[in-house]
C-alpha cells in the first residue's frame, strides 16, 4: 500500500546533480535509503528494498535531463 507513494518520492528526488553520473549516483543513494524503509515497512526484506530502490533511483537519475529536476550541486562536489 505504501510502496507506490514512497517510490514516487524517491524517483522525484533522484534527479539531483548536473551530469548523468551525478544524477545516477545521487538517485541510487536516495533510492537505496527509501527502498530500505519501504522494505522494512512492507513484506519485502530490507535488502530487497535497497536493491530495488537503488536500481530505480539510479536509472531515473541517469535517464532524466538536467532541466527536469535541479536541486543544485551534489554534496560530494
Amino acid at each position: 500500500m505504501y510502496r507506490i507513494p514512497l517510490l514516487a518520492v524517491a524517483l522525484l528526488l533522484s534527479a539531483c546533480g548536473s551530469t548523468d553520473k551525478d544524477r545516477g549516483l545521487s538517485g541510487a543513494a536516495i533510492g537505496a535509503g527509501a527502498g530500505a524503509v519501504v522494505g522494512a515497512v512492507t513484506g519485502l526484506t530490507v535488502v530487497q528494498g535497497v536493491v530495488l530502490g537503488a536500481g530505480a533511483g539510479g536509472l531515473t537519475g541517469i535517464l532524466t535531463d538536467e532541466d527536469d529536476i535541479d536541486l543544485g550541486k551534489p554534496l560530494w562536489e
